[in-house]
């Protein structure tokens, strides 16, 4: 039986990191984010690598303020920042019906401790404790990939080898689901593994 746990989204540190940019970006640039926005409009750089490029050789900005200031000024930046708005969107139209999938897994995450936080991004809902130890990831109309940071461990039973770990990745196993009936005891027992293993 799945605890029931009021669900809290938390904002993504990839936000948070870039609030925290866009507050420095006077301090460490001359100029605010709309200041940015206009300078890049008027030197008609279209192209995102022009515009990254303009900024860095006429301007001295750093590599990673460069890339924000460019997303921006050509309307890619300012993603929602609401964790709950985010997860709403990752879970709308056709995806709809794995919502209670996900919250169900959300709350089996929650049950470990009050260190695990829900931090959901455009595409995926990663699960922290320190870092990501698992993610709620809906891959497919009928389907969420809950993906787990296990390392090298040898796959067993439904948990199925991503060749992440080789590749550097965090998320290096994965158990595919379709119901709630399928979030059984070796999903548990893989989802808390996870969260020890990031103690």
């Amino acid at each position: 039986m799945i605890p029931a746990r009021k669900i809290t989204y938390s904002p993504h540190p990839g936000l948070a990191m870039e609030r925290k940019f866009i507050e420095n970006l006077p301090t460490k640039t001359g100029r605010s984010l709309e200041e940015w926005v206009v300078a890049v409009g008027v030197s008609g750089r279209g192209v995102e690598k022009e515009a990254v490029a303009w900024l860095k050789a006429e301007h001295g900005v750093g590599t990673n303020y460069a890339k924000m200031i460019a997303r921006y000024a050509l309307g890619k930046g300012g993603e929602p920042s609401d964790p709950a708005v985010l997860v709403d969107t990752l879970f709308s139209g056709p995806k709809e019906a794995l919502r209670p999938v996900s919250d169900a897994l959300v709350r089996l995450a929650f049950s470990f401790g009050s260190d695990v936080r829900a931090c959901p991004g455009k595409t995926i809902l990663p699960l922290y404790r320190r870092h990501v130890f698992a993610q709620i990831k809906p891959s497919t109309r009928t389907r969420i990939d809950l993906g787990f940071a296990l390392k090298d461990l040898a796959a067993q039973g439904r948990l199925i080898d991503t060749g992440g770990f080789a590749k550097g990745d965090r998320i290096s196993h994965r158990i595919p689901i379709t119901s709630l009936e399928e979030i059984d005891g070796e999903v548990s027992a893989w989802l808390r593994r996870a969260y020890e293993l990031d103690g």
